[in-house]
C-alpha cells in the first residue's frame, strides 16, 4: 500500500513567505515609480514656467560655488560683458531634428564670455557643419566690446567612461562642460562659471545656428509602475492558484 506523500510545511511556508514578499516588494517598486511620476510632471511644469519667463541676471561668482543648478536648469538668463572669440571651443556633436537648415555631425561652437562684474561663462553660441569647424576656432573678429546677451543656462554635461580626451591641438572637446573647457582657454580668464548659456536662434541661415537646445525629459514612470504592479498582481494570484491545488489535492 503507498503512503502518500505530504507537503514539507517548512517549505510550503517559505515559498508563501517568498511570494508575498515579491507581490510587496513589486507594490513598492510601483508606487515608487508612481512618486517619481510627479516628480517629473513638476519638474517638467517649472521648465515650462522658465522658458516662458523674462531673462534674469545670471548668478555672480559669489553664488557659483553654492548655486543649485537643477532650480537654474532651462532658465532665461542675461549676461553683460565681451566674448574673447580668439578662445573659442568647439564640441563635437550630431544634430538630429534641427530647428535650422544645418543638421547632421557638427560642431558646437563654444565662446568664453568675461562678465563685466568678473567670472567668465562659456556660451554655446550654436552649431556649425563639420566642414566649418576650423573656420569657427579661427575667429578673428576679436572683442565686440561690452555688449548685453540672453541665453538659456545649462548645467556641465558629464563625461561618460568612454568619452575621449580633448584634441587641444585642433581646440576640439566632446562634452559641453565647463571644467573641461576651462583646461584649453586662457586661464588668466578665470573664475569660470559651473554652467554654460546656450544662445536662442539668430537670424535665418546665420552660423552658428543657434535656439538648438533640447528641451526633453524622458518620462516612462508611469509605464514602469503599471508594470510593477502588473507583477505584484501575478504574483498573487500565482500564489492563490498555488492554495487552490494544494486544497484540491488534500480532499482527493
Amino acid at each position: 500500500m503507498s503512503q502518500e506523500r505530504r507537503p514539507n510545511p517548512v517549505m510550503t511556508w517559505i515559498f508563501v513567505a517568498l511570494m508575498l514578499a515579491l507581490a510587496a516588494t513589486c507594490t513598492w517598486l510601483g508606487t515608487w515609480q508612481m512618486h517619481r511620476l510627479a516628480e517629473k510632471e513638476a519638474l517638467i511644469a517649472a521648465v515650462d514656467a522658465r522658458l516662458g519667463a523674462d531673462p534674469v541676471p545670471v548668478p555672480p561668482v559669489a553664488d557659483w560655488a553654492a548655486l543649485d543648478l537643477d532650480a537654474f536648469n532651462f532658465q532665461p538668463v542675461s549676461l553683460s560683458g565681451s566674448f574673447r572669440y580668439n578662445q573659442t571651443v568647439t564640441v563635437f556633436t550630431s544634430l538630429a531634428n534641427a530647428r535650422g537648415p544645418a543638421s547632421g555631425p557638427g560642431y558646437w561652437v563654444v565662446t568664453p564670455f568675461v562678465l563685466a562684474d568678473g567670472g567668465t561663462v562659456f556660451v554655446n553660441r550654436g552649431f556649425v557643419p563639420q566642414d566649418f569647424q576650423e573656420a569657427a576656432v579661427t575667429d578673428t573678429q576679436g572683442d565686440d566690446g561690452q555688449v548685453t546677451i540672453a541665453g538659456l543656462l545649462r548645467p556641465a554635461e558629464a563625461a561618460g567612461f568612454m568619452t575621449p580626451g580633448p584634441d587641444t591641438s585642433n581646440r576640439i572637446e566632446w562634452v559641453r562642460d565647463p571644467a573641461r573647457l576651462a583646461a584649453m582657454v586662457d586661464p588668466a580668464l578665470a573664475p569660470f562659471a559651473p554652467f554654460y548659456v546656450d544662445l536662442p536662434a539668430g537670424p535665418a541661415g546665420e552660423l552658428p545656428q543657434g535656439g538648438e537646445t533640447v528641451v526633453e525629459f524622458p518620462n516612462n514612470h508611469l509605464g514602469y509602475a503599471y508594470t510593477w504592479y502588473g507583477f505584484a498582481i501575478v504574483a498573487v494570484v500565482m500564489l492563490g492558484f498555488w492554495f487552490a491545488r494544494q486544497r484540491s489535492a488534500g480532499k482527493s
